[in-house]
């Protein structure tokens, strides 16, 4: 969420003089990159996925030493799976930043163009933030995507992964400051933290630092939010809604419900708690149980749930937990309106979901759910920055002032006013010897 943090801050260190060192050097190469054609952004991130490609043997090996590691360190299911990073996924993720360097570019894009007096022309165009602190848990192939929007958008980043991908890390900044060093780019432009105290220091750099952005645990970006003066955007819980109407294809929902749940459970975007209206319950959940034990997911229901076969009963806490696992719990409800309440009282505006053939109860939805993303008849891993066609994502909003949602390059701009005038003077519009046009002009 990108909001102002209280002045009083627990105690956070200061950055060594090596971090404050660093991080003006990414800042002064962030300046140079903001300078840069479209062409010369293109052809660097163009760069880093060759440079990825030639390394791709170093960047497996190293993630599997990082595996090994956290095997024996009993790091919990749902880290390991974002940690793993095999040829497959990695060759994904390449691909992902090629789409990035194909995207159009973000900036200097006129969003005003306005003549407030003869030869006072006013514009507002679009250009990068500066600098991005981004802190993330496992996910290495976080450092590809996050790394390749901010060059295509001519920012600089300071990259902090967990210390359980260090070696993966380490492998991949390596290999896309190898690729930038044949390009126009500065590769100083990214630096990896490798420390919790230079993770700690990250927080501190406001005038070095434009934006932080956290990818983890609640407690991760809770943490961050309550110790920084620097703006702040992510989200702290994924507890994503799937509601199976009364009016229903029980096929297509079930098909539905079982990709939103095991695709990738350890998803941010997974869902966490199916709502069930009362008169689907029977013939769903009998589809269902069978079909979710088949996958591994352990239920946990309410009473309802639990007399039409749920076999253990939720608590009030399961209502608000983001499982990261196949753990699902299941309520069931008597109306749409009491779904829409569920979700309102406990969702976390990520993205939820509503199975039904009733185009009126699909719209109501729509407009009644305020998260980042909101479906009809489709699974909630479909919000993803890949997916929804940004080539990558620095991260996942759900704030609801913008942006929101997958963050791709959008969100990694800003914009600036440029005034063009032949000496005029604010005086003379106050004593009314000159008055304004106000007249827009072609974008």
């Amino acid at each position: 969420m990108m909001r102002p943090v209280p002045a009083a801050l627990v105690s956070v260190p200061d950055p060594s003089p090596d971090l404050l060192q660093r991080a003006a050097g990414v800042r002064r190469a962030a300046m140079a990159l903001g300078r840069l054609s479209d062409g010369e952004r293109r052809q660097a991130v163009e760069a880093m996925a060759a440079a990825l490609e030639a390394a791709a043997d170093q960047i497996v090996a190293a993630n599997q030493a990082d595996l090994a590691a956290a095997a024996a360190d009993g790091l919990a299911p749902a880290l390991v799976a974002r940690l793993k990073l095999d040829a497959a996924k990695l060759a994904g993720a390449i691909e992902g930043v090629r789409q990035v360097a194909q995207l159009a570019d973000p900036l200097g894009v006129r969003q005003l163009h306005r003549e407030l007096d003869t030869d006072l022309v006013l514009e507002r165009l679009s250009v990068p933030l500066g600098v991005l602190g981004v802190i993330f848990e496992a996910r290495p192939d976080a450092v590809m995507q996050i790394a390749s929007l901010a060059i295509r958008s001519g920012n600089g980043a300071l990259l902090k992964g967990g210390r359980e991908a260090g070696r993966s890390c380490a492998a991949i900044l390596e290999a896309l400051r190898e690729g930038l060093a044949g390009s126009p780019v500065d590769p100083q432009a990214l630096e990896l933290l490798t420390s919790r105290e230079e993770s700690l220091g990250l927080l501190k750099l406001d005038g070095l630092v434009d934006l932080i952005i956290p990818r983890g645990s609640n407690e991760l970006v809770r943490f961050i939010q309550d110790n920084t003066r620097i703006p702040v955007l992510g989200h702290a819980d994924g507890i994503c809604h799937l509601y199976v109407d009364r009016e229903v294809d029980i096929d297509q929902a079930l098909r539905i419900a079982i990709d939103a749940k095991t695709q990738y459970p350890a998803a941010c975007n997974a869902i966490e708690t199916l709502l069930v209206h009362r008169d689907a319950a029977p013939a769903f959940l009998a589809a269902a149980l069978p079909a979710m034990a088949a996958a591994g997911v352990a239920l946990r229901g309410d009473a309802v749930a639990q007399a039409l076969g749920v076999s253990q009963l939720a608590s009030d806490d399961d209502w608000s937990r983001e499982y990261s696992d196949l753990v699902l719990a299941v309520r069931v409800v008597d109306s749409l309106e009491r779904a829409l309440d569920h979700i309102s009282r406990y969702g976390s505006r990520h993205t939820d979901a509503i199975c039904t053939t009733n185009a009126s109860t699909a719209e109501t939805f729509l407009r009644s759910v305020d998260s980042a993303g909101v479906y009809v008849n489709c699974s909630t891993r479909f919000a993803d920055g890949f997916r929804y066609g940004f080539g990558a994502e620095v991260g996942i909003s759900t704030q609801t002032l913008p942006p929101r949602g997958p963050v791709g390059l959008e969100g990694l701009v800003t914009y600036r006013y440029l005034m063009r005038g032949n000496g005029h003077i604010a005086a003379d519009y106050a004593s009314g010897v000159c008055s304004f046009t106000h007249r827009d002009l072609p974008l």
